[in-house]
Parts: C-alpha cells; sequence; structure tokens
C-alpha cells in the first residue's frame, strides 16, 4: 500500500467540502494557486509552524495514486519535497478523515492512523 498523504483543515472548511462533494482548497491553497499536502513525516511539523494557534482541526488522508499527474512533489521547507496537488479534491479520493486534538499542555496529538 502506497503511504497516505495528509490535508489539515479546519472543520468548518471541510464540512462545506462535504456539502459540495469536493473541497477546492484553503484561501492559502487558492493564493498558491495548489493543494498543500503533507507526507506522514511532516504533517507535526506543519501544525507547528502553520496551526499553532488553530483549533477544530481535521486531519484528512489520501492516497496519492488516486491523484495521478496532478500532484507533484516539490521542494518546500528546508528543501524537502511536499506534495502539491493542482486541482480539486473530489471526496472519493479520501481515505479517512479525523480530529487533530490538543494535549492538556497545547502540543497536537495526530490520529493513531497517522502515526
Amino acid at each position: 500500500m502506497t503511504a497516505l498523504i495528509y490535508k489539515i483543515c479546519h472543520k468548518a472548511e471541510w464540512a462545506l467540502a462535504e456539502r459540495e462533494g469536493i473541497y477546492a482548497g484553503s484561501a492559502k491553497d487558492r493564493e498558491d494557486h495548489f493543494m498543500h499536502f503533507s507526507t506522514g513525516e511532516q504533517v507535526m511539523e506543519t501544525l507547528k509552524r502553520h496551526y499553532a494557534g488553530a483549533g477544530d482541526l481535521v486531519l484528512v488522508a489520501v492516497d496519492p495514486t488516486s491523484l495521478g499527474t496532478a500532484l507533484r512533489y516539490e521542494p518546500s521547507r528546508d528543501g524537502a519535497l511536499f506534495p502539491h496537488l493542482y486541482g480539486t479534491l473530489p471526496m472519493t479520493f479520501v481515505q479517512w478523515i479525523k480530529p487533530i486534538c490538543r494535549a492538556d499542555d497545547g502540543s497536537f496529538v495526530l490520529p493513531r492512523e497517522c502515526v
């Protein structure tokens, strides 16, 4: 099985996508003209850097093979290759959605399926 990639979303944003049947990305994704994803190894650092003060987040797991050539791995933070989707994300490509919780100390707790 191919390793999953992950999209971090605000719950309300994802709820809208579920109603519409497709996710077009966050405001930042639309500004950058691609959808930001992270690998399992990258997701915690992405949370810390870009979502430190955020609450009500979900982690959306996607099989990268379902995205075809619209998915590209491109250099980003410290030269690491990050998955970027050039297009929208149909709900049918989503493997699972789980809440991202916080520990008592405020640190993020990832769903066990991701670690």
